[in-house]
């Protein structure tokens, strides 16, 4: 196992929510099996209480998860360093037959993490708190997620090998790649524009309709076309490079950390449409949706629009 302070520091923080989730899902498991809000009997009194310091436990776990997720991208990109033929983060979810899995799982958790904060913050705003029991239940369903979550991500660190050659991001992200990736090369790149700001016209459209569940789906569509217009087009003009595709390299100094700007705007705008179906419909959730993907829409645009004017042509 890579044993850098960054690994263990994720490790240490996995094994601490660990044994904090098992605590919340045994109180998760009771409340959803005897949860009587009309009830005022000492049990009920007893598994409100419970009910507190349970959900101030997920939402110690989940936000951390979610800054952490930050913290993990980086420790991948600090121990590239050592991994022979490694360039970025790429190289090193490349070295393990688990890393795309843990990428995966960890973007599906903190999109299900989100919706649970979003879902208890309206459970207390209403003196009724009438998704205590669905927010639990909710919570069952993410421990297996989140256990599995650590277990691979622990699985990933304990396989890497420093002294085995990897590859590095410019082989994995290219038409002559062998992976699943490379399949994605054949997308004309026309098609994959009409079909960004396309689906992106259409959100702002269903704002103005607000049919909850169509700009759902439009948000949910964005998430992928989103990712792969950025590496396939726009990620080539913020490298300046029409080769460069990693979707890791930009998260770099030398590209001035853009890249958390932009998958900070992606999820805030993603995860706010798609939340509109789960909870209260508000005014507020959909334009914070539309502000947040207009800012990813306008600052990706812009930098095909100032290399073109810089050099007076297209990559």
């Amino acid at each position: 196992m890579l044993l850098s302070p960054e690994v263990l520091t994720i490790l240490i923080l996995n094994a601490i929510f660990a044994i904090f989730a098992i605590t919340a899902f045994v109180i998760s498991v009771k409340i959803y099996l005897y949860w009587d809000a009309n009830s005022t009997s000492q049990a009920q009194y007893s598994l409100e209480k419970q009910g507190y310091l349970g959900a101030v436990i997920i939402k110690y776990i989940f936000i951390t998860k979610a800054v952490l997720f930050l913290f993990f991208i980086f420790t991948l990109d600090k121990i590239s360093n050592v991994i022979t033929g490694a360039m970025c983060a790429a190289g090193v979810v490349d070295a393990t037959s688990t890393g795309v899995y843990v990428i995966a799982l960890k973007i599906l958790n903190i999109y299900l993490f989100a919706l649970w904060l979003k879902l208890h913050s309206q459970d207390i705003a209403d003196k009724t708190a009438p998704y205590t029991k669905m927010k639990f239940g909710f919570f069952i369903a993410l421990f297996s997620l989140l256990m599995l979550e650590i277990f691979l991500e622990t699985l990933m660190f304990n396989s890497i090998e420093i002294e085995k050659m990897v590859s590095c991001c410019g082989s994995i992200y290219s038409s002559s790649s062998t992976s699943a990736i490379s399949l994605l090369f054949q997308i004309d790149t026309a098609v994959l524009l009409l079909l960004f700001y396309g689906n992106y016209l259409l959100i702002v459209l269903l704002y103005f309709f607000k049919n909850r569940y169509i700009f759902s789906i439009l948000n949910l569509l964005f998430l992928p076309v989103s990712l792969i217009a950025l590496i396939l087009f726009f990620g080539t003009y913020i490298y300046e490079l029409p080769s460069h595709h990693c979707p890791f390299c930009f998260l770099q100094s030398d590209y001035y950390y853009v890249g958390y700007m932009i998958y900070a705007l992606l999820f805030l705008g993603t995860f706010s449409g798609l939340s509109v179906v789960f909870v209260k419909e508000r005014e507020i959730t959909y334009k914070t949706s539309l502000l947040f993907n207009s800012l990813y829409v306008i600052l990706l645009s812009l930098y095909v629009v100032v290399y073109y004017v810089r050099n007076g042509v297209f990559l």
